[in-house]
This record gives structure tokens, sequence and C-alpha cells, in this order.
């Protein structure tokens, strides 16, 4: 039997895991041209939402019920949107070119689409049951 390549087996096969990687890999390469001194502050809080967003992901794929995926799904979105944040205070004291801050911006538009599926499905298996 041919494997369909389409088939979710794994949550790095999830879409949303996937683009939220990458914005991770952004996020540990913009922060390298960071000031030294904000190692322990904006860099390690920055770093530490962006894995948290896949992190999440992966943990809700791992759980058996909806309303558990649900749960962290939601916490994956609240870490995208403290990312959004840092990220703008990053651009405004100017630790990031502006160039960067889109780049950023972007790709975190694209993951918070595709985690708000990951939502909408969960709510909508929820309802239906």
């Amino acid at each position: 039997m041919e494997n369909d390549s389409k088939t979710i087996r794994s949550f790095t096969d999830l879409d949303a895991w996937k683009e939220g990687h990458k914005l991770a890999l952004i996020m540990y390469e913009v922060t390298k041209t960071f000031p030294k001194e904000e190692i322990f502050s904006l860099i390690m809080q920055m770093r530490r939402a962006a894995v948290s967003i896949t992190s999440n992901i992966a943990e809700g794929f791992s759980r058996q019920s909806y309303k558990e995926k649900l749960q962290f799904y939601s916490i994956s979105l609240g870490s995208l949107t403290e990312l959004q944040n840092q990220s703008l205070v990053a651009r405004d004291v100017k630790f990031m070119s502006e160039v960067d801050f889109q780049r950023i911006a972007q790709q975190s538009i694209r993951v918070s689409k595709l985690v708000n599926g990951l939502i909408k499905k969960c709510r909508s298996v929820i309802r239906d049951t």
C-alpha cells in the first residue's frame, strides 16, 4: 500500500508546526545581532516564545481529546502574540531592522492563520460531539 503524502503521522507534518519552526529559526538568526547585554532579557524571551509556539503545537498534536488539543493550540497562539509584541519592542528600540521586522511579521501572520485553523477544527469537533 502506497503512503499518501498528505497523511499526517507526526506533529512535524502539520503546516502550523512547519511554519512555526521557520519562525523560530528566523528568531534565532535575527536575535544573534542584538546587543550582548540583552542575552538574558529580550533575546531569551523571544527565543523562548518562538520555541513555545512549536512545542505547544507538538504537545497538542499528541493529546487524545480535542479539548486538550485546543488548550495547547491556544497556548501556542498566546506565545505567538507574545513574540509579536516582543518584536515590536525590539524594532522600536532599534535592535532589529525594519526588513527583519517585516519578515518576522509576515511569518507570524502565516503561523497565526494556521494555528487558528487548528483551533477552529478542534472547536468544531468539540461542538459536534
